[in-house]
């Protein structure tokens, strides 16, 4: 299957294919950013042993599952890949993490005390509504215990997956929230019910229901060493770009 594919598809129908579906532009960017990676790795002097590459394909493999030598190649075979490909991209993807650490893991502890308010998180419950009418109605029968916010939610929100979930947002930061909302539901109660709220979907009713205080956590360190280092890339070739043009 793999052979006749590698026949019937030609390298301009792909790159057609990328500019149909305005996937080109990013894919190019990816390359770009696959040469800054590659020039800052070199001037750095930054390697990936054997032994590395290794180790890191062996996880994978747990992960998938691919207890026997002969399922590796199957799963390679089935995803159009040479055991070299494979290599080759956990070496960039280990030598990414390299350069990343080396870049910015001094960075992370200051740019979180200098940002700690962002990461204050929230369970968050929402309703949205069509109208402000519906919207003071609900608040109402919730604030006389009529009816509760997550039945509210599972009758009317006009989203079909909040409503599955009772209006549960999820766990969000602050910076995930627009200045003037994280501003009100930062300063209510938990279980306090805030609103009606205007919003491009219509009305919305909040309630916080847990505030959790900011902590670099082990998840939350990578998190931001992950976006200081998108910021640098994105930086990098800009730059790149700039100076390609003059």
């Amino acid at each position: 299957m793999t052979d006749f594919l590698n026949l019937l598809i030609e390298s301009d129908e792909i790159i057609n294919f990328l500019k149909r579906g305005i996937q080109f532009k990013d894919i190019c960017q990816q390359i770009l950013y696959e040469r800054v990676i590659a020039k800052s790795v070199r001037e750095r002097g930054i390697t990936v042993t054997p032994e590395e590459i290794q180790a890191e394909s062996e996880r994978q493999r747990r992960e998938r599952r691919l207890e026997k030598a002969a399922d590796t190649l199957s799963w390679l075979a089935e995803q159009m890949i040479t055991v070299e490909d494979w290599e080759a991209a956990i070496e960039k993807r280990l030598i990414t993490n390299k350069l990343s650490k080396s870049l910015f893991s001094e960075e992370v502890k200051r740019f979180f005390a200098q940002n700690r308010i962002d990461f204050d998180q929230i369970l968050l419950y929402q309703i949205v509504v069509p109208s402000e009418k519906l919207a003071q109605e609900l608040l109402y029968q919730i604030s006389e215990q009529e009816i509760s916010f997550y039945q509210a939610a599972h009758l009317y929100d006009i989203d079909e997956k909040r409503r599955h979930h009772c209006g549960f947002e999820g766990k969000l930061y602050r910076w995930n929230l627009k200045s003037d909302i994280a501003t009100i539901v930062f300063s209510a109660r938990p279980g306090e019910v805030i609103g009606p709220q205007k919003v491009a979907q219509g009305y919305h009713l909040l309630m916080v229901d847990e505030f959790i205080p900011s902590e670099l956590t082990t998840e939350l360190h990578q998190e931001i060493l992950d976006r200081l280092f998108k910021q640098w890339l994105a930086s990098e070739l800009n730059y790149m770009i700039h100076n390609q043009d003059r």
